[in-house]
């Protein structure tokens, strides 16, 4: 009879280890929970599971850690590890720690399942060949007596190790969804191309193209995740047709990402396959439960150059192009020199995530506090501040403001890290010192809305609360009104469990967007900060007066407080006076310094 597989989940919010046991049981295996990474350790040899699922942040040691500590373990070299997260920044950590997959977060149903049956049917592949091997080598000592005998059942059974080693290798380096090279594939091909390049080898320059189906999400959110899988695998069907096998090499890169690395021909042979692709996806249309979708690509190419030197390099600077493309409108464009790559730019915004990281390594970022102060004559409620970030340069000791490297943590992916860092650095500096924590009554923190999105963000703020013994109704919670908006069901999500814990919202950046009414008014927040675009000129500006004039008027009908930022003179603080505008901030009454 055949083992039921057995699977580890490990996770420290409760929901989540619900939420996945429920997906995978349908599976047909059993599941062990375990809410750390400790536990789940000491469940190993007494479970002796087909699978690890394991989340990245967790309490004591990180799901980075646990999979090491596993991987230490002889027993468990070849076990599967699936990591759970929401950051891309993650994955390739989590690939270098000895993982072997991963799942992104908010979890795909059909995607948990599909990649979970993947690493099961692997595992069990690897043991079961484990075991021929044995039998192999017991049958070869015992049946030397017949040996016409023995070399035929030996050669059935080295052709079904063949067929199991080939088996393996081919899950190994397809992407189980559309049947097309993955990632790993893909990056072992451009490192050979690269090597190429730098030797001078190539008679052609080699090309990567990189492809967006633009309109995957609208498809995958209406249609389901079954929907999304056969889209891919469709559009992976029709552009595999398009190329060559002795020429290119094509790839589901993530999500609804394409790539295809181009060795021979140059740039004509680019173009030709650019005008052959632009018309059969023209002419392809994806249709689900009777309705016809009609789909569209971004897709840009970029000559592989002496300066590239790593598969990750190749992949950053065509997504930075394609980012630039898509913001101009352009969606098919082919770089035909390297100048054209605005390389020293582009790696500028490499070289800001770099920093980035190294900066939350080393602890080179900074809490700075401004002051709001009343424009209403009121009885003394304690200090208000707002939380600024900095980060300092490692070599001149300068402080960088966030205008400089914001954008760059937000493009690749790793601006919720900083909001984390300051939320949890914040918290520690109050808790170590109790007499500023009793000066202030509310301390306001601004948050991404690429946090707000991430599922256990509103928990880890609970988390550092609980952790840190601090009252949540001192916290304000900044988001932007046009992020708000945008991602409404997350952002409402994210104000209701918070406002459970008593912490307040702000809508930051009123004025920008000019939201809906209606869905200001189904939004659960509790003050509005007015940009300080409209702000810092409106004694000078009637346009910028008219608005905050407006904002204003709109904050009293939703009996809202509103704040000013940028209050740079005594002219504005009368007008905002004038107003009733409650609050203010700005360099007249406070210039930012340390906590």
């Amino acid at each position: 009879m055949k083992k039921i597989p057995t699977v580890l989940i490990v996770d420290d919010v409760p929901e989540n280890l619900r939420v996945l046991n429920d997906v995978i049981a349908a599976l047909n295996c059993t599941v062990v929970v375990a809410n750390s990474g400790e536990r789940a350790l000491a469940l190993l040899d007494r479970t002796e599971p087909c699978l690890v699922l394991l989340d990245v942040m967790m309490g004591g040691i990180d799901g980075f850690e646990t999979c090491q500590k596993i991987r230490a373990n002889p027993k468990f070299k070849d076990l599967p590890v699936v990591f759970v997260t929401a950051l891309v920044d993650d994955i390739s950590r989590g690939f270098e720690v000895g993982g072997n997959d991963y799942i992104s977060k908010p979890i795909r149903v059909e995607e948990v399942r599909s990649r979970v049956a993947h690493q099961l049917e692997r595992f069990n592949l690897m043991n079961e060949l484990k075991d021929l091997n044995l039998e192999l080598e017991e049958k070869v000592r015992e049946r030397t007596a017949d040996l016409n005998l023995v070399n035929r059942n030996l050669r059935k059974e080295v052709n079904e190790r063949r067929y199991m080693q080939d088996r393996l290798n081919y899950l190994a380096q397809h992407d189980f969804v559309t049947q097309l090279y993955n990632r790993d594939a893909l990056d072992e091909h451009i490192t050979h191309i690269i090597s190429g390049v730098q030797s001078k080898s190539n008679a052609h320059t080699p090309y990567f193209i990189l492809i967006d189906i633009n309109e995957f999400r609208l498809i995958n959110d209406a249609c389901g995740c079954i929907a999304g899988d056969e889209l891919l695998h469709q559009f992976a069907s029709l552009i595999n047709e398009l190329c060559s096998p002795q020429r290119d090499f094509c790839t589901r890169l993530s999500g609804d990402k394409f790539a295809i690395a181009v060795g021979r021909g140059g740039v004509e042979a680019v173009e030709s396959l650019f005008r052959i692709m632009t018309q059969r996806i023209e002419d392809f249309s994806f249709v689900w439960d009777g309705r016809q979708f009609r789909t569209s690509v971004t897709t840009v190419a970029i000559p592989i150059t002496l300066e590239m030197v790593s598969f990750e390099q190749v992949i950053m600077l065509a997504d930075e192009v394609s980012y630039s493309s898509k913001k101009s409108g352009v969606h098919s464009r082919i770089v035909k020199n390297a100048s054209d790559l605005g390389y020293e730019e582009r790696r500028g915004n490499l070289n800001w995530g770099l920093r980035i990281v190294d900066g939350l390594a080393k602890n080179l970022f900074e809490v700075h506090f401004q002051q709001v102060l009343p424009l209403t004559k009121a009885e003394d409620i304690g200090k208000k501040i707002e939380i600024l970030v900095r980060l300092k340069d490692e070599k001149s000791g300068e402080l960088i403001y966030p205008n400089d490297f914001i954008r760059a943590a937000e493009r690749f992916g790793i601006i919720s890290k900083i909001d984390r860092w300051v939320i949890s650095h914040t918290m520690r500096q109050f808790s170590e010192r109790p007499h500023l924590w009793e000066e202030v009554s509310q301390v306001a923190l601004n948050v991404s809305a690429l946090s707000v999105r991430e599922t256990d963000f509103a928990h880890f703020i609970i988390e550092q609360l609980d952790i840190y013994q601090l009252d949540g109704r001192k916290f304000c919670f900044e988001i932007t009104e046009t992020e708000a908006l945008n991602n409404f069901v997350d952002t409402r999500r994210f104000m209701s469990l918070l406002h459970e814990r008593g912490c307040s919202i702000a809508l930051d950046d009123f004025g920008t967007g000019f939201s809906s009414f209606a869905y200001l008014m189904d939004l659960p927040f509790d003050l509005i900060k007015i940009d300080g675009i409209f702000v810092k000129d409106m004694h000078l500006n009637a346009i910028h007066y008219g608005m905050v004039d407006s904002i204003v008027k709109l904050a009293k009908m939703l009996d809202k407080p509103v704040v000013a930022e940028f209050v740079e003179n005594q002219e504005i603080v009368l007008q905002l006076q004038e107003l009733g505008v409650e609050w203010g901030q700005g360099y007249h009454f406070h210039k930012p310094e340390k906590l």
